[in-house]
């Protein structure tokens, strides 16, 4: 972000190497089926040293890892038992990068597919995800809810996965959870322009400066063997540069998205993004430094801040000193080709497509503006308001921020960055994958074989991003930034696919679904949580620089 705020002593005087290690692995125990229950709560921990409330699910953070073969049926039943005043106290879980195909209402985005699920209520989520397999993950769609904790991942298996040959292992032991956190609770920190992360963890697990040495996560490997990673970037701003000393990567995935192989030593993954990575271990038997360096000033590994451990059976446990290098070969995106079906949709060419969509993004007093229009959350879910007869883009709310598009159109989108601190900006669409094709900072266009995948940078002041999708998937999808402060300040627009069709496209709709608005909205301020007035004044207490008052949501 362009304005620090510094909550902790920046002072770094942790000597962590050749000390025995304080790290622990992964807890295998916490895997879920797709047939399962989830409970969101709050618990105290201190995943980086620091101790404080966080919402959690199972009462873990990250929650548990959710698991499906291809073809499998979801029914996840999300149980809210929220109950600290200074956090949220309703909730909705988005599962990100499933398509919702049909099952728009369950795609968990609050006020566009649904209202929140109240205190001590619940929702099941239904849904499938037929020719989906890959990396996802899940996490609140509620105001800037997920920076308190709730966020994990899911991954969908193929059995018959095209690029099986080229890994041995992949399990739970071998998903790489990367999340900023935050010492401060998410209400407060919504109303501070430029608010920092304090701390970097892998497998929710980390140090910060000037904090002491706690538990590293560890990734264990067998020497000779080959391991497909699963790197979830599960953060609310910060993006990562990723690497692991002493090993090249290949990527073979990104976003769910299979990719012709490329061999790096090193990638930039943004919150939102999902990579999978073969690493072979064809090293000695050692330790590894594994980094993941966020893009905040003065970030750095002293002490093992930013980093995890890759330990080979047979290594000592003692912290790794292990020596970083420069990369020779950064991952760039133009460089990922999709495996499956190449090729952008419609006819090649900038321009080209059926609708052509042209998004400039600007920021004033903290704001976010998508074409002068900052997007300010509706009180009744854009797909209750499509249901009751709302078709055109002037009955839609919010006013300005929906965009209606007609079915089965091969739409272009571009999004430019004129103003707008803490870039790049990684935009996500539900409902769909997209090609990119222009990467944010270069000057080409792809549209023989580009990526395909669901967050892309858009970049800086001076950039832009095109990608290409069809509208076959009827109901409101979001298209917004995924770096949930400024979500939270409007950097957002809504995505109406061929609203005449939705009804039927969604039908039946659950029942427990129309009792979600009723319930939310009978909410007292008190059972909304988040602190009310209280955090804005909290806010005021640590920086003058903040947004201007809005009402609680």
């Amino acid at each position: 972000m362009i304005i620090p705020i510094v909550f902790a002593s920046l002072i770094s005087s942790i000597n962590a190497v050749s000390i025995v290690s304080r790290s622990q692995s992964y807890p295998q125990t916490a895997v879920l089926g797709p047939k399962t229950t989830i409970t969101i709560g709050n618990k105290v921990i201190a995943p980086d040293g620091f101790e404080r409330a966080a919402t959690v699910v199972n009462g873990m953070f990250p929650g548990p890892l959710i698991t499906a073969q291809k073809g499998d049926n979801f029914a996840i039943e999300v149980v809210n038992e929220l109950k600290d005043e200074s956090m949220f106290k309703s909730t909705s879980v988005h599962w990100h990068g499933i398509f919702q195909n049909g099952t728009n209402y369950a795609d968990g985005t609050s006020f566009v597919t649904q209202c929140p699920i109240a205190q001590n209520h619940s929702f099941l989520h239904s849904f499938s995800a037929p020719n989906q397999a890959g990396t996802y993950w899940y996490h609140s769609h509620y105001s800037v809810q997920y920076c308190d904790g709730l966020r994990g991942a899911l991954v969908i298996y193929d059995p018959d996965d095209p690029l099986g040959y080229m890994y041995d292992v992949d399990d739970a032991s071998t998903v790489i959870t990367l999340s900023d956190w935050y010492h401060v609770v998410a209400p407060v920190l919504s109303h501070i322009i430029g608010t920092t992360a304090n701390s970097t963890l892998i497998n929710g697990l980390g140090r910060y400066a000037g904090g002491p040495a706690s538990n590293l996560a560890v990734i264990s490997i067998a020497q000779g063997k080959r391991y497909r990673m699963r790197l979830v970037a599960m953060s609310c701003d910060s993006e990562f540069l990723f690497s692991i000393d002493g090993h090249n990567l290949t990527v073979i995935e990104a976003d769910g998205q299979l990719t012709e192989p490329v061999v790096v030593d090193e990638l930039t993954i943004l919150a939102g993004q999902r990579y999978s990575v073969v690493l072979i271990a064809d090293q000695p038997v050692d330790n590894y430094w594994i980094r993941s360096l966020p893009n905040l000033a003065g970030a750095s590994f002293v002490g093992g801040t930013n980093c995890a451990i890759l330990r080979y059976q047979g290594a000592p446990q003692v912290d790794p000193t292990t020596v970083n290098t420069t990369a020779l070969n950064h991952l760039l995106e133009p460089n990922l080709h999709a495996l499956i079906n190449p090729g952008a949709s419609g006819i090649p060419g900038y321009g080209n497509a059926d609708i052509n969509l042209n998004l400039q993004v600007t920021n004033n007093t903290g704001l976010f503006y998508i074409n002068n229009v900052t997007y300010k959350p509706p009180t009744v879910p854009v797909l209750l308001q499509i249901l009751s007869g709302a078709q055109e883009p002037s009955q839609l709310l919010p006013n300005g921020s929906v965009i209606v598009l007609e079915a089965n159109k091969v739409v272009e989108l571009t999004l430019s960055i004129i103003t707008g601190p803490g870039g790049p900006h990684p935009i996500h669409l539900h409902g769909h994958a997209f090609d990119v094709v222009q990467s944010a900072g270069f000057s080409t266009f792809n549209y023989v074989n580009p990526v395909r995948r669901d967050v892309v940078s858009a970049g800086v002041p001076g950039q832009q991003m095109v990608i290409r999708w069809t509208t076959d998937n009827s109901g409101p999808w979001f298209l917004h930034c995924h770096i949930d402060w400024h979500l939270d300040a409007g950097f957002a627009v809504v995505m109406a696919e061929s609203p005449s069709d939705t009804a039927a496209h969604v039908n039946p709709v659950p029942q427990d679904w129309d009792q979600l608005c009723p319930i939310f909205h009978s909410l007292s301020p008190s059972q909304l949580g988040g602190g009310g007035n209280f955090s804005r004044e909290e806010a005021a207490s640590i920086t003058t620089l903040l947004f201007p008052p809005s009402p609680l949501p």
